[in-house]
């Protein structure tokens, strides 16, 4: 399992800072190491008091981690006065892994998390060494020093924040908008991010998301990725906030934690299914970059939800051969597939990849299988996933194979769908 590690305060209250940042990270497959900045007492109403933890322990409590464990990726939360800030840089200075910064300053209450000199500190000594800030929209006008009334606004703060190279990212929760825009700054580039706008955003909505974007990054994913898995995974989690006191409500942050612990048996049973597939394929089948079989849990959102053969399925002495165990997010583009496929039947949850041959194909079509085509030199930049789209729309149902003839860059490919592995192994034993 690969680990995090969040440097925030604890929240007594539960929905946010750390206890947040712990239940978005494992809801994500992460084990999240902890270095607390600050003991707080608040609840969904004000924050009562807070008390700032001895720089001298933040810094051990740093050490004891990086230390002892193989952190992936760091995420900044609450750190309250510039003298933590200092320490943090201090202990992190050395650590080649990316670095997210959430600037907290104020609870979602409206109460101050931190001391008025902290702005300050995150502009000139915290955002040159980080690789993401995620400010909301109040958060990014006290750093960039400009105020932000819409969209243009909003890309100019971000090339002040981005001005030595790291990436930005404003929510625009706080936007006056019909819809949610978010603005990434990014490669020097802007990504312009639109989500449908549900209630207003409740206690601890920008721990949540900048901890799922830490954990994405953990687990080897890339920047742009991991923020449009984890901006999924906080519209999810915002849309079953629930009521945990007077005020207003806590954003759930483990949506997807029942989801893992439901689905672990699928991963478990998955290894036996797939070698019993490759009893019985011809080695002819798998294409020279690999082949693999996934399946998706019942409802899947996106490529974490879908597991696959970690290591792909290779040829030894001829034989297929799956070179690792059972992983969530193993297969990147045939779970794109997949999750395609489930928007138009919630069932096609299973997929595999075969070499391509024309042979094949008519046998596939002789004993009644549903066969497509799609152009992929038509669309050569297109991910599997919109490949899929177009296939399923241009056909008019759901295809039991989809195949394409490659580019000059790409293997020709077949790829069949099935319900689940046993329907796969029930369709390959028609075939052969």
């Amino acid at each position: 399992m690969r680990c995090a590690l969040t440097i925030a305060g604890s929240d007594s209250i539960g929905g946010a800072g750390i206890q947040a940042d712990i239940k978005a990270m494992a809801s994500l497959g992460v084990h999240t190491h902890t270095v607390i900045t600050a003991v707080t007492a608040q609840n969904t109403t004000a924050v009562t008091a807070i008390l700032p933890v001895p720089c001298d322990i933040i810094s051990a409590q740093i050490d004891a981690v990086l230390s002892d464990s193989d952190v992936r990726a760091v995420k900044t939360g609450m750190l309250y006065s510039p003298e933590i800030v200092e320490v943090v840089i201090d202990r992190l200075g050395d650590v080649s892994i990316p670095i997210v910064v959430d600037p907290v300053m104020i609870a979602s209450v409206g109460d101050a998390l931190a001391r008025d000199d902290l702005v300050g500190s995150i502009r000139g000594d915290l955002m040159p060494v980080c690789d993401l800030i995620t400010p909301n929209k109040f958060e990014a006008e006290a750093i960039s020093g400009i105020r932000i009334r819409g969209e243009d606004d909003a890309m100019r703060a971000c090339e002040l924040m981005g001005k030595n190279g790291n990436s930005v990212y404003i929510k625009g929760g706080h936007m006056e908008s019909s819809s949610v825009v978010d603005i990434l700054y990014h490669g020097a580039e802007f990504k312009r991010f639109e989500y449908p706008r549900l209630e207003r955003a409740g206690h601890g909505s920008g721990c949540a998301l900048s901890a799922y974007i830490t954990a994405n990054l953990a687990k080897g994913v890339d920047m742009v990725n991991s923020i449009l898995g984890a901006r999924d995974m906080i519209q999810r989690s915002i849309a079953s906030m629930y009521v945990r006191g007077k005020g207003g409500k806590v954003v759930n942050s483990a949506v997807n934690i029942k989801q893992i612990y439901t689905d672990s048996d699928i991963t478990k049973g998955m290894g036996a299914a797939i070698d019993d597939i490759l009893k019985i394929i011809p080695g002819s089948w798998v294409p020279a970059i690999g082949m693999n079989i996934a399946y998706a849990t019942a409802d899947a959102k996106n490529t974490d939800d879908v597991a696959a053969v970690s290591g792909k399925i290779t040829l030894s002495n001829g034989h297929p051969v799956r070179n690792g165990d059972i992983r969530y997010a193993a297969a990147e583009h045939i779970s794109y597939m997949i999750l395609s496929a489930m928007r138009f039947n919630d069932n096609m949850r299973a997929a595999m990849n075969i070499k391509y041959d024309e042979d094949l194909l008519n046998v596939m079509e002789e004993v009644g299988m549903t066969i497509t085509s799609v152009n992929r030199e038509k669309y050569h930049d297109a991910r599997l996933g919109e490949l899929t789209t177009f296939a399923i729309r241009d056909l008019g149902s759901m295809p039991d194979v989809i195949y394409d003839m490659g580019t000059n860059k790409r293997e020709p490919m077949i790829r069949m769908l099935g319900t689940d592995i046993t329907d796969l192994k029930r369709k390959i034993g028609h075939i052969i």
